[in-house]
C-alpha cells in the first residue's frame, strides 16, 4: 500500500531525528546530475508529490517547502495542496533562497543533511560556506529516503548499444589520448566523468535509461594508467564488452566507484567539473588529493562535431523536416475540417510521425506544444489537466526534436492559427529578425558567447521588449538536446565559440496571457573567411522547415534579411519536397513562396 506524502514526510522526520539533523535537502537530480532523472532517483517528486522537472525541497523538524520557478508555480500550488509542503516561488522578491531560509530557521549547531549523490561539489562547498556564517554543519553522507522508499523502482538494467564509428566519426580510443592529453595540459592524473552524456560519448555506447536523453547509467575513471567503466555488467552485451575491452577500458560494476577511488595514491592530482560532479565522489577521494577544477574535458570535447557528426546532423535535419512538414499539413487539413485537435495529440502525432523515420530513437524532449497564452509559459509543457484545444483564434508555438542515432534535432516554429492581428505580426517579424541575426552574424575568432547575444535581441530591444531566457544552448549528437559548455546569451560565460559547435538560434518574445512566439534552428559554427584582422568565423543553418511568412511584415525587414528568408524557403522546398506526397509538395510550395 502506497504511503501519503505527509505519512512519508513524517517517516523523514522521525530519520532526521535519529541522525541529530534538524534540516534535509532533497534536490531533483541524480547521482550524474542529470536534467532528467531515472524513476528510482526521483526523490523530490516522491516526498512532494510535484512532478515539475525543476524544484528542490527542503524539510525542518516543523516545516517544507518546495522551491521551484514561474513554470510550475500554478501545478505546484495543485500538486502540494494538502501536504503541508508550502510553495516558495523562485526569482520572486519575497522569495529566500535556501540558504536564506535554513539561516533564518536554524540555529548555531544544527545540521543541514544531504545526499552528497544528488548534490554537485559546487552547489554543496556553496551552501556549506553560507551556513557557517551562523555556525550551522553541512552533512552531506545521508541518504535518509531510501530507507523508508520501500516502493522505490530499481536501477534500470536495459541493454546498451554502441554508436559506431561509422556514426561517431571517432574510435573511442582515440578519445581516451585526446582526453589524456588535456588532462597532461591541465597538470592532471586522471578524471572522473559523471555527466551521462561525457560517459556516452567517450565509450561511444548509448542506452535508454533516461527520459529524451539515450544514455546509460553509468560513471568513467580516466587516466593515462587505465580507464575505467563502472556500468551494471547486466547492461553490457558480450560483443561491445569485448570491443570496449579493445579500445581501451576495463569494465567495473557500477557500485565499485567508490571503493575505486578510495584506493588512489594519496597525493593525486584530480580534474574535476565541479559543477558536474556530486559530492560523493570528492568525499570518496583520498584527503591528500589535489582538486583541478575546470571544464570537462569530455564535455569541450564532445561540443565539437567532427565531419562525420556534422554529415548526421544534416540527415536528422532532413528527416526531421519532413516528419514536420507532413504534421504541419495534417494539422491544417484537421483545424479546415473542424476536427479536434489539442496540445497533447498534435504533440502526440508529431512524435508519431518522426518515429516512421529511419534511425529514430526517441524525442529529445517533452515538446512545448503551446496554444494562445500557453505559448507565454517559456518552458510549458502540456498535461492532461492543462491540455487545450487549438482554436483558430490565436498562435501555437511547438517546440520539439527527436533523437536520431546519427544526429539530434531541436526547433520551434510559431504559427498563425487566426488572421494574425498587427501586433502579432510586428512581434513575431522582431522576434525573426534576431533569428536572422544570428544566422547571419559573422565574428571574429576567439570570443564568447555573450558579445553575440545582442544581434539576436537588437530588433526586440528597439521596441522596448526582452526574453529573459538564453539565445543558443549547444545540442549533443545523439546525446543531451541541452548541451554546454557553449552558449549565447546575456550573461557572461567564458567558453570560447569554436568552429563545429552546433547550436540552437531561439529568440523569443511572450506576452503574458497572450500568446508566445519562438522561431529556433539549429546553427553549425563554419570558418567564415581570413582577412588581414584575422580568422572570422559564422552560422550555418541547418534546420529545415517553412516559416509562417502571413506573421511577417515584410517592410519590417532589411534587404539582407530578406534576402535570407528567401533564400532560407527556396532551400527547404527543394531539399524536402523529394520526400513529399503531391499534395504535400504543392502546400509546401506556397508556404515557401517568396515574399
Amino acid at each position: 500500500m502506497k504511503t501519503t506524502i505527509c505519512e512519508r514526510i513524517a517517516a523523514l522526520r522521525a530519520a532526521m531525528k535519529e541522525q541529530n539533523i534538524q534540516a534535509y535537502i532533497i534536490p531533483t537530480t541524480d547521482p550524474h546530475l542529470s536534467e532528467y532523472p531515472a524513476a528510482c532517483w526521483k526523490y523530490r517528486e516522491w516526498i512532494s508529490g510535484f512532478t515539475g522537472s525543476a524544484g528542490t525541497v527542503v524539510v525542518t523538524l516543523d516545516k517544507a517547502g518546495l522551491w521551484t520557478d514561474s513554470r510550475y508555480f500554478l501545478q505546484a500550488e495543485m500538486q502540494l495542496e494538502g501536504t503541508g509542503i508550502d510553495l516558495y516561488k523562485l526569482m520572486l522578491p519575497e522569495t529566500p533562497s535556501i540558504p536564506q531560509f535554513l539561516l533564518a530557521e536554524l540555529g548555531e549547531g544544527d545540521t543541514v543533511g544531504l545526499n552528497g549523490l544528488t548534490y554537485s561539489l559546487a552547489d554543496a562547498q556553496s551552501l556549506e560556506l553560507a551556513l557557517k556564517k551562523k555556525g550551522v554543519a553541512l552533512n552531506t553522507d545521508l541518504s535518509l529516503i531510501d530507507p523508508i522508499w520501500k516502493d522505490r523502482p530499481a536501477v534500470p538494467e536495459a541493454q546498451i548499444f554502441e554508436m559506431p564509428v561509422e556514426l561517431s566519426g571517432k574510435s573511442s580510443e582515440d578519445k581516451l589520448i585526446e582526453i589524456n592529453q588535456m588532462l597532461h595540459k591541465a597538470g592532471a592524473d586522471c578524471t572522473v566523468l559523471s555527466a551521462l552524456d561525457e560517459v556516452a560519448w567517450t565509450a561511444n555506447i548509448r542506452g535508454t535509461d533516461v527520459s529524451y536523453n539515450p544514455v546509460a547509467i553509468s560513471y568513467a575513471y580516466v587516466s593515462d594508467k587505465e580507464n575505467v567503466l563502472f556500468i551494471n555488467p547486466k547492461k553490457v552485451p558480450a560483443e561491445i564488452a569485448e570491443h570496449l575491452k579493445k579500445e581501451g577500458w576495463v569494465l567495473a560494476d557500477y557500485g565499485k566507484l567508490f571503493d575505486y577511488l578510495q584506493r588512489l595514491p594519496e597525493n593525486i592530482r584530480v580534474f574535476l567539473d565541479r559543477s558536474k560532479t556530486n559530492m560523493a565522489i570528492y568525499n570518496a577521494l583520498p584527503k591528500g588529493a589535489e582538486i583541478i577544477d575546470g571544464i570537462s574535458p569530455a564535455n569541450h570535447l564532445k561540443s565539437i562535431k567532427n565531419e562525420t557528426e556534422i554529415k548526421g546532423f544534416r540527415n536528422a535535419v532532413l528527416k526531421d523536416g519532413i516528419a514536420l512538414t507532413k504534421f504541419y499539413f495534417w494539422l491544417e487539413k484537421q483545424m479546415a475540417a473542424g476536427e479536434k485537435v489539442t496540445e497533447l495529440s498534435a504533440s502526440h502525432k508529431l512524435t508519431e510521425l518522426r518515429s516512421e523515420q529511419p534511425l529514430y530513437v526517441m524525442d529529445s524532449f517533452a515538446s512545448i506544444s503551446s496554444y494562445g497564452p500557453h505559448g507565454a509559459v517559456v518552458h510549458y509543457s502540456p498535461t492532461p489537466e492543462t491540455d487545450t484545444e487549438l482554436k483558430p483564434d490565436n498562435l501555437y508555438l511547438l517546440d520539439s526534436g527527436a533523437q536520431y542515432l546519427d544526429g539530434t534535432t531541436d526547433i520551434t516554429r510559431t504559427i498563425a492559427l487566426c488572421e494574425p492581428t498587427e501586433q502579432m505580426k510586428k512581434d513575431f517579424t522582431r522576434a525573426l529578425k534576431g533569428t536572422i541575426g544570428i544566422a547571419k552574424c559573422k565574428f571574429p575568432a576567439g570570443i564568447r558567447g555573450c558579445l553575440i547575444d545582442a544581434f539576436a535581441r537588437k530588433a526586440l530591444w528597439d521596441a522596448g521588449i526582452n526574453y529573459l531566457h538564453g539565445t543558443c544552448h549547444g545540442i549533443g549528437h545523439c546525446l543531451n538536446v541541452h548541451e554546454g559548455p557553449q552558449s549565447i546569451r546575456m550573461e557572461e560565460n567564458p567558453v570560447i565559440l569554436e568552429p563545429g559547435m552546433v547550436m540552437s538560434d531561439e529568440p523569443a518574445m511572450y506576452r503574458a496571457g497572450e500568446y508566445g512566439i519562438r522561431t529556433e534552428n539549429m546553427v553549425l559554427i563554419r570558418k567564415d573567411s581570413e582577412t588581414e584582422f584575422g580568422t572570422f568565423l559564422g552560422f550555418e543553418t541547418l534546420t529545415l522547415c517553412y516559416i509562417d511568412t502571413r506573421l511577417v511584415i515584410p517592410s519590417m525587414l532589411s534587404v539582407r534579411e530578406h534576402a535570407w528568408l528567401n533564400k532560407y524557403h527556396q532551400q527547404v522546398y527543394e531539399t524536402l519536397s523529394p520526400h513529399l506526397t503531391e499534395e504535400e509538395k504543392e502546400w509546401l510550395k506556397e508556404k515557401t513562396a517568396e515574399i
